[in-house]
């Protein structure tokens, strides 16, 4: 994203990461269009050069941005479009360092045409709260405008300059989130009127550290997700895992003891008919739970459910598979309800009555209309459905925002612009923020923070990125203000996710300390060599996460 602002100029950097030469580059104006989203004829970006002919790998071209027509526009508000095609194979490309996937890579520009009376300002006034701030709080910027009679100047247009440029980020409604520690002056304009201020900002000082507790290994197969309640542990198992001269299937549902987490020990297995055990959940009463199976013979895939009178020593209730033979990747259980994630487009979320566990029967149905449901979180009657391309969808399942029950779910609200790969979402009622993970293999990881205070009107306030692999599963510790999160070879992240979260949450000095319980950062080979994080969960003042490499390990968590 480019913000152009009322002078309507700018530059942006093209640059070639991939391995190749690519070009020429065509830089071409797709749409302008106006605050209610409706295209403004005749209005163009345009770009000088307006074709690279060609970027060598590593290549940076400087691109001068401008708008055509400016006479016909009204004053407001307005989004644009350019896109750079070179005719080059996916994530060659890049704005700033966002890809597009495919041949080609979209910016989007944002800038504002000021009426007469903006234009002619005479007095802007810059205020604030505080000028003393730590990096990553977020502090709000007020703006009075004043014409030549000293008349108020409502609504009018604001363009923001930060000195350093890289010291923070000002948002469209005048918040300030801080980057960098040091001094930095931030500039208000409007017309030829402007007025500044100045910040301290001080490092946010975060320290901690996890610490070892104890393991419960599993290397005979790999360990997918994991649910603790009271003393007993359950994790599940995934893929077919080479040892010595044998296969071993992910076909075991493990039962750990951890009345001593120092030392756990593997308390009873149960053998189902799966090649994955992707998710185990159990119900929050610790009567029962639910074992999903995808590849299971036959095509019979479903779900396992488990009375746990003897948490040690799981008896099975049933096997349910109607609706779910193409295979159940998660399941979440809330009261008398269990939300399975069905396998396959057009499948999606199949919400189950379990009131008898013997007889369960499916209450509800719900697909988005494309892509696959990937995974599910039930709180406050609400349902966040992750459904990988077409996004974060939330349900009203008996939350009273729209009517919605178990038996019939009614969409609130969906958001679909997270960049695609939507893999899992913890929903965080106090605060109103939805924290979404994005598993894409082949850019850098994103955790998104979408700001849902408006439940009908979810936005993406913030990101955390960290390069080369995805995040997986969260778990938040809500007294804390605490994010964990397992990211795959990357490890374990405990991120400070306290007062409001804006802008780019890895540059404000936030993460607290990450988890090395392994030799090596960076690799996920499925061996027991690295660090393979798959989900945390925070159980009995310890944070217990499953990696798929070597089982469970307890961690005591930074204080």
């Amino acid at each position: 994203m480019l913000e152009l602002g009322p002078l309507r100029e700018g530059e942006v950097d093209i640059r070639n990461l991939g391995g190749q030469s690519i070009g020429p580059v065509e830089m071409i104006s797709v749409a302008v269009q106006d605050l209610a989203g409706a295209t403004v004829p005749g209005v163009h970006i345009t770009s000088d050069p307006a074709e690279v002919p060609t970027l060598n790998p590593g290549d940076t071209r400087t691109i001068h941005l401008g708008i055509t027509n400016e006479a016909s526009l009204q004053p407001g508000f307005y989004d644009a479009v350019l896109v750079a095609s070179g005719g080059v194979g996916p994530c060659e490309v890049h704005w700033l360092g966002s890809c597009l996937r495919g041949i080609s890579a979209q910016l989007t520009i944002h800038f504002t045409v000021l009426s007469a009376e903006e234009e002619a300002a005479a007095i802007l006034t810059l205020s604030t709260s505080t000028t003393e701030i730590r990096t990553g709080d977020v502090v709000g910027l007020a703006v009075e405008v004043r014409d030549d009679a000293g008349e108020l100047v409502q609504g009018a247009p604001v363009t923001w300059t930060l000195n350093p440029a890289t010291a923070g980020f000002v948002g469209a409604t005048g918040q300030f989130v801080a980057y960098e520690s040091g001094t930095v002056t931030i500039t208000a304009q409007v017309g030829d009127a402007e007025d500044a201020v100045t910040f301290n900002v001080s490092e946010r000082g975060l320290r901690g550290a996890f610490t070892t507790v104890g393991r419960a290994r599993e290397t005979l197969r790999f360990t997918s997700d994991l649910w603790l309640h009271g003393d007993v542990a359950y994790s599940g198992t995934w893929g077919s895992r080479q040892v010595g001269d044998s296969v071993r299937l992910g076909n075991m549902l493990n039962v750990w003891d951890i009345a001593d987490p120092t030392s756990p020990t593997l308390s009873s297995t149960l053998e189902l008919d799966a090649r994955t055990v992707n998710d185990v959940k159990v119900r929050e009463d610790g009567t029962l739970a639910i074992a999903t199976h995808e590849g299971s013979a036959n095509g019979l895939n479903g779900i396992t459910i488990l009375d746990l009178t003897d948490p040690l020593e799981p008896e099975v209730v049933g096997r349910f598979t109607d609706e779910l033979q193409s295979g159940v990747h998660n399941v979440w259980i809330d009261g008398d309800y269990a939300y399975l994630v069905v396998d396959g487009i057009g499948n999606g979320l199949r919400i189950l009555d379990i009131s008898d566990p013997s007889l369960p029967t499916v209450a509800a149905r719900f697909w988005a209309g494309e892509s696959f449901l990937h995974d599910v979180y039930v709180r406050d009657g609400l349902a966040f459905l992750s459904h990988w391309n077409a996004g974060l969808i939330i349900l009203d399942v008996g939350h009273g925002i729209a009517g919605g029950t178990p038996s019939a779910p009614v969409e609130v609200a969906r958001l679909s612009d997270l960049s695609g790969q939507t893999h899992n979402a913890w929903y965080w009622p106090e605060a109103g923020y939805v924290f979404v993970g994005e598993e894409d293999f082949s850019a850098p990881g994103v955790m998104h923070v979408v700001d849902v205070r408006n439940l009908r009107e979810p936005r993406e306030v913030a990101t955390y990125e960290i390069r080369d692999q995805p995040p997986h599963n969260f778990w938040l510790d809500e007294a804390q203000s605490t994010l964990y999160l397992a990211w795959y070879g990357q490890g374990l992240r405990a991120l400070d996710v306290s007062g409001d979260l804006m802008g780019q949450l890895d540059r404000q000095g936030r993460e607290i300390t990450r988890a090395l319980y392994n030799f090596g950062f960076g690799e996920c080979d499925r061996s027991t060599a690295f660090t393979c994080s798959w989900a945390p969960q925070l159980h009995q003042g310890l944070l217990w996460v499953s990696d798929m490499n070597e089982g469970l390990i307890a961690l005591e968590p930074p204080r």
